[in-house]
């Protein structure tokens, strides 16, 4: 093959918004760019409806997902939907990665692997997966039309689960383990829903069930009571970033396992970036993670106008 058939400007690893959004700003400035994700669309497919992504009063977040998807087909950006299984840096500063059955050469990487649910880690839960226990809401919240919930959080995207199953559900209690502290809007929401009852400074300790999920556990007493009877426990206690690829080169992590990025979304290593759930900011939001993909972009191509590499790992196919 000719070096040019084998070699990207950009691999993008992880084909959620952040990632799209990315691939669209690769495409106008005729970076040959891939994005390689397992999951087309990210997490925020899971999302029932966005209601502060800017352009859109509300919109659902298979729809959000599928704007950005046509958007970055209109340039000559391929998106392949597959695992990336392992990234090695070449000797001259490139990198090669590995899916299954192919590589692909890069100039650059932007991980863009965003982050997985966080597990409550308590007895029952991994025995219940999908038994009762579940991390999506707009997923698995049809199937709990008139039975009883509990959600474990006390964050915005608890408060906005339980808001969704309460459509399902004849009662959704919130166990949040410190105070609830979801944005106004939502607040203001849950406290005119009368099928919502709040639990605060209470975790679940242990989650029992016989085929399903019965009942659970308090590690504190409601009303005289350290359990609750329901029918299905939804875990929504925040995200774990998806970076051991990225550790795998020798890219900085913080103690929260969060790729370390400087405001031009640069990592301690040479022409390697990240962007949005993945990285370090302190404030993640879908908005926030596109405008770092767009710095990254703009990065990789201020550094790729300085300097490319002559990658010999390519000659050798």
């Amino acid at each position: 093959m000719k070096h040019e058939e084998l070699e990207y400007d950009v691999v993008i690893i992880g084909s959620g918004l952040v990632g799209l959004a990315a691939a669209i700003y690769c495409g106008r400035l005729e970076l040959k760019t891939i994005v390689i994700g397992k999951e087309p669309g990210g997490t925020i497919t899971k999302t029932d409806f966005v209601e502060n992504y800017p352009g859109f009063k509300k919109i659902t977040g298979q729809e959000l997902a599928d704007k950005l998807k046509e958007h970055a087909k209109e340039y000559p950006v391929e998106i392949i939907n597959e695992n990336v299984e392992k990234i090695s840096k070449c000797k001259e500063g490139c990198y090669t990665v590995y899916i299954e059955n192919k590589h692909y050469h890069a100039q650059t990487i932007l991980f863009a692997t965003g982050s997985e649910w966080r597990k409550l880690g308590v007895s029952g839960e991994k025995e219940f997966t999908n038994k009762g226990v579940h991390y999506c809401a707009l997923c698995d919240g049809p199937i709990y039309k008139d039975k009883v919930l509990a959600v474990s959080g006390g964050g915005d995207s608890a408060v906005k689960e339980a808001l969704l199953l309460s459509k399902y559900a004849t009662k959704v209690y919130i166990l949040a383990r410190s105070t609830l502290k979801p944005e106004p809007i939502n607040m203001e929401r849950i406290k005119k829903e009368p099928k919502i009852i709040v639990i605060e400074g209470t975790t679940i300790k242990e989650i029992f069930g016989n085929k399903f999920v019965n009942k659970i556990i308090l590690d504190k007493k409601y009303k005289g009571k350290n359990e609750l009877d329901v029918d299905g426990v939804f875990v929504s206690v925040g995200h774990i970033p998806l970076s051991d690829l990225a550790v795998k080169i020798g890219v900085k992590t913080n103690k929260n396992k969060e790729i370390i990025i400087n405001k031009e979304s640069k990592t301690n290593i040479k022409r390697v970036y990240a962007a949005g759930d993945v990285g370090d900011s302190r404030f993640k939001q879908a908005i926030t993670g596109v405008g770092e993909a767009v710095k990254a972009v703009y990065s990789i191509y201020e550094d790729l106008k300085g300097e490319r590499v002559v990658c010999s790992c390519v000659d050798e196919e």
